[in-house]
């Protein structure tokens, strides 16, 4: 037990390095989520089980799904944040062909869910993990931000 004029050391300080090993095990859950979900998205429509012989125009659906790559990569915590709402697109897509289709197609949608579901989970405990391990400081910056951002926007013409 420490003596009586030694401060305690703050309760996150305590798991720092379990907090960097949550947040790195997150970014690379998301990062994997998200590659599974193009390659799925790629096979599926291009060879597995295509909506037309020889290949579907639905492949375009994986085209949005590149653009968050570089900023998970990057490990941009706007990136974080705006994937976990982008994913529930592919979420529904995969529900509604999971109850809709048979075979394998089902079985890909099946996938598609859990996928979705591992890429959600994985983005919102980044991000909650990042601003709590950043502290109150970092919080109140970001939210100074965001806002200065969204300012600038409504003030352009």
């Amino acid at each position: 037990m420490p003596a009586p004029h030694t401060p305690l050391p703050p309760s996150d300080s305590l798991h720092a390095p379990d907090t960097a090993l949550a947040v790195r095990g997150t970014r690379w859950l998301a990062v994997g989520s998200l590659l599974g979900l193009i390659v799925l998205g790629l096979a599926w429509e291009l060879w597995l089980a295509p909506l037309r012989e020889g290949g579907s125009w639905w492949v375009i659906k994986v085209l949005p799904l590149t653009v968050p790559l570089a900023g998970l990569l990057k490990n941009r915590m706007y990136t974080y944040r705006w994937v976990s709402l982008l994913v529930w697109l592919y979420f529904t897509e995969g529900v509604v062909r999971a109850t809709s289709e048979s075979g394998l197609s089902m079985w890909l949608a099946i996938i598609e869910v859990l996928l979705c579901i591992a890429l959600f989970a994985a983005c919102a405990l980044h991000v909650r993990m990042r601003l709590r391990a950043a502290g109150k400081e970092a919080v109140a910056a970001d939210v100074a931000s965001a806002t200065e951002a969204a300012a600038s926007r409504v003030a352009q013409p």
